[in-house]
């Protein structure tokens, strides 16, 4: 079963007097791209997440945010003026240094201020904070699990989609094969002719010399090489599918040869029909290499 790059996740919970939400989400990169947004006063929290992630996830840009409030019933809040004070100076600076380079910055959202460690003077920071980080990684299985059974339903859906884009090249393949097989004959008449006529006009012209310079022309019009070679590319990208796991890469490259066998066919064709096939391939095969991207 292969996996897609793109998933989502969310779940809410509560712990007295904490309650949280959480959204996780992936879209396609080239690697392993892990971004966490989590409290930081929770010590050793961010750690464990990510260790979590990285066993589950292998390709991806994947987000994570963990919205955690405190209900009012468990004491005031007070904010930490030289904290807040400390913050909004580096805000400040880092505006200014982006507006002179031309940058244009998000506005910044107060919860993402309170978040930071030191913001606030409450209880908080006396908690016993391990019973709230043990249940938030429990928690957080559960919601990677259910983000990676995203990801896999996608896959299913998008192996079906690569399932059929293979069924068109494998079809467009054999057509070009019976259009190669069918031109043969007129080829080599029109070799044999060519041959009679630059004999008939070149005195002293040496037969062999002639004869292998036709051979070599024929040669570099044949596409056999390159429709086998389709052929096997279709194979092996079936046998990837059928085996599942983290194949996005190495699709990835079947790809590049993909494009490569069609570019080639259509140059040696020097066939309408054939080269109207071919066009054809690259058609289908450029669409395939965009679902590729979303194969973990």
């Amino acid at each position: 079963m292969i996996k897609s790059m793109t998933g989502f996740a969310s779940a809410k919970g509560e712990l007295s007097p904490y309650s949280w939400a959480w959204e996780l989400r992936s879209v396609n990169g080239k690697g392993l791209d892990i971004r966490l947004r989590v409290p930081d006063w929770l010590d050793g929290l961010e750690t464990g997440l990510r260790a979590q992630l990285v066993k589950s996830v292998s390709r991806g840009n994947v987000t994570l945010n963990l919205r955690l409030t405190r209900s009012e019933e468990a004491g005031a809040l007070s904010l930490n003026a030289g904290t807040l004070n400390t913050v909004l100076t580096a805000l400040a600076g880092i505006e200014a240094e982006a507006m002179e380079r031309g940058i244009s910055l998000a506005p910044s959202k107060a919860s993402d201020l309170l978040s930071l460690r030191g913001m606030l003077d409450t209880s908080i920071g006396q908690d016993d904070t391990a019973p709230l980080i043990a249940q938030l990684k429990q928690e957080f299985a559960l919601l990677v699990q259910a983000f990676v059974q995203m990801r896999t339903d996608e896959g299913a859906s998008l192996g079906t989609v690569l399932t059929q884009q293979l069924d068109q090249i494998e079809t467009l393949t054999a057509q070009a094969a019976d259009l190669a097989e069918r031109r043969k004959d007129e080829r080599s008449e029109t070799l044999k002719a060519n041959l009679a006529r630059v004999l008939g006009n070149a005195d002293g012209a040496d037969p062999e010399r002639v004869a292998q310079e036709l051979a070599l022309i024929a040669v570099k019009a044949d596409v056999t090489e390159e429709i086998d070679r389709l052929a096997a590319h279709v194979k092996a990208a079936r046998e990837l599918l059928a085996k599942g796991n983290t194949i996005g890469r190495k699709l990835d490259f079947l790809m590049q040869e993909f494009n490569r066998e069609a570019n080639t066919l259509c140059s040696k064709s020097q066939s309408t029909d054939l080269t109207s096939v071919g066009l054809d391939l690259k058609a289908v095969i450029d669409q395939l290499r965009e679902q590729v991207q979303n194969v973990e």
